[in-house]
C-alpha cells in the first residue's frame, strides 16, 4: 500500500524499484498523488502498472479548482493555479475517476477498506489519539476487519474497537522526523503477524529530488524541500491533528 505521493516522483521511483523485487499481487495508492512539483513524471511512473488508486482531498482540489478557475475571475493562489496548470484536461478526467474507497480481500491478511482519511470523509484525520468515540462515528457503515487510512502522512497501527487500523505513511511527503518514503507490504509476503502489516522505509537520492522539484518552478519548492530534508515528528503531527475536531 502506497499513499499520499504528493508528486515526488523521485521517491515514487525508489519505492516501485522495492516493488519490483516483492511483485505484490496488488498495490493501493490511498489518495493525494499528483498534487506536488512533478505530477506529470508521478503518474508516469504508474502507468501500466494495474494500480488502483483512490481519490485523495488534494485529488478532489485539482478538480474543483480547475472548476473555479474557469471564471476569469475565480480566485486562487498562486501555488492553486500553478498546479491546476500542470494537470491537464486527461490527468483531471484520471483523477476524477478515483473512487473514495476500494475494499479487498488479502491473503493473511483479510478483508481490508483502503480509505484517504476515513470512510466518511477524505478530510479526516486519524491518528494513534484520535478518541474512539469519533473513530466509532467515521467507520460506522462499514464491515471491513481492517481499515487503511492515509492523509496525515504519519504511521500507525492501531487495534481498537474490534477493528484494526494503520496508515503506511507518506511516500513522498512524510511527516515521521526522517527523510525517506514510508509505506507499507500487506499479506503473504509481509512479516509475521496478526494481520500481516509489514511497514517500510525506503532510502532515495534527496539531493536529485531537490534539484527535480527546483527545476519544476513549484511556487512552493522551498517549502516543499525543508519538508524532505527536514520532516516534522509525529508527536508534532499529531498534537495538531487532534487539536482540530472533524467537521465533515
Amino acid at each position: 500500500m502506497l499513499a499520499d505521493v504528493h508528486g515526488n516522483a523521485v521517491a515514487l521511483a525508489a519505492v516501485l524499484a522495492e516493488l519490483e523485487r516483492e511483485q505484490p499481487d496488488a498495490i493501493v495508492h490511498c489518495g493525494d498523488l499528483t498534487w506536488g512539483p512533478l505530477a506529470e513524471e508521478t503518474l508516469e511512473l504508474l502507468e501500466g502498472r494495474g494500480v488502483l488508486f483512490l481519490r485523495g482531498n488534494a485529488d478532489r482540489a485539482v478538480m474543483e479548482l480547475a472548476e473555479r478557475l474557469q471564471d476569469p475571475e475565480g480566485e486562487a493562489t498562486p501555488r492553486e493555479r500553478w498546479m491546476v496548470e500542470r494537470h491537464d484536461a486527461l490527468l483531471r478526467t484520471m483523477l476524477a475517476a478515483f473512487p473514495a474507497t476500494v475494499e479487498l480481500e488479502i491473503d493473511g491478511v483479510g478483508d481490508v477498506l483502503f480509505t484517504h482519511g476515513s470512510p466518511r470523509s477524505d478530510e479526516e484525520l486519524v491518528t494513534v489519539e484520535t478518541p474512539e468515540s469519533r473513530l466509532a462515528e467515521a467507520i460506522a457503515g462499514t464491515s471491513a476487519d481492517i481499515i487503511a487510512t492515509a492523509h496525515t502522512h504519519v504511521r500507525y497501527e492501531r487495534h481498537v474497537l474490534g477493528r484494526t487500523l494503520f496508515n503506511p505513511g507518506s511516500v513522498g511527503m512524510p511527516y515521521e522526523g526522517e527523510p525517506g518514503a514510508y509505506w507499507a507490504l500487506l499479506g503473504s509476503g509481509a512479516a509475521a503477524g496478526s494481520p500481516a502489516i509489514e511497514f517500510r522505509r525506503t532510502a532515495y537520492d534527496l539531493d536529485e529530488a531537490e534539484r527535480r522539484y527546483r527545476e519544476s518552478g513549484d511556487p512552493m519548492t522551498n517549502e516543499m524541500i525543508e519538508i524532505l530534508r527536514q520532516p516534522p515528528t509525529p508527536a508534532e503531527v499529531i498534537a495538531h491533528a487532534e487539536s482540530l475536531a472533524f467537521s465533515g
